[in-house]
């Protein structure tokens, strides 16, 4: 998918987009917390996650995604070590080497709850990601994975209030090229509406 030029959206897109994009949900304990691998802000990833473990928000957690071009080790390995070292038990944390894509971190996610956890036992997750990719994380879970309550935490370290990111170039155009995606997704089936 090609992204769109450079420009500035204008206030009804700005609009939509703050009120279906951005879509945190308030947080309550979960079975699982899925953290979605990422080449940005590993530390930022695995520092929230931390958080959320001593504030008791989840008792296990899985970390998803392979080794992205020009990286020796997958995102997995990297945001579980950086897990690992604020705190969180690794036996309590599982890995998934592989995914390239968001629609992979959860389908090749599933065999590995379902091994370790039994997905059955799994009622609440907790989709933590980047803020501009937002509601696609739970969209792509929902798809995949229905049965589950979805809660979603979005991070980023843009430094301008997410409710400004068309004020900020680098999160504007990662935004809109997030935006862009959702209905060819929908489309091709790789997400479902949520929530």
């Amino acid at each position: 998918m090609q992204e769109r030029a450079p420009y500035r959206p204008d206030d009804a897109e700005i609009a939509a987009i703050n009120a279906r994009h951005f879509a945190d949900t308030p947080l309550r304990p979960a079975d699982l917390l899925f953290v979605f691998g990422t080449r940005i802000d590993e530390e930022l990833r695995a520092e929230t996650a931390a958080k959320l473990w001593e504030q008791g928000y989840f008792r296990h957690a899985i970390v998803s995604g392979g080794v992205t071009p020009g990286a020796d080790l997958s995102e997995c390995t990297l945001i579980k070590a950086a897990m690992v070292q604020r705190g969180i038990p690794a036996d309590r944390i599982l890995e998934e080497h592989h995914a390239m894509n968001t629609g992979e971190n959860v389908l090749l996610s599933l065999p590995v709850i379902e091994a370790a956890l039994g997905r059955s036992n799994i009622r609440t997750v907790i989709c933590l990601g980047n803020s501009w990719t937002a509601r696609r994380y739970a969209m792509t879970m929902q798809r995949h994975w229905p049965e589950v309550e979805k809660l979603l935490l979005t991070v980023d370290r843009f430094g301008v209030p997410r409710q400004l990111w068309h004020t900020h170039p680098d999160f504007r155009r990662r935004v809109l090229s997030e935006w862009d995606k959702i209905a060819p997704y929908m489309a091709k089936g790789f997400i479902a509406e949520w929530p």
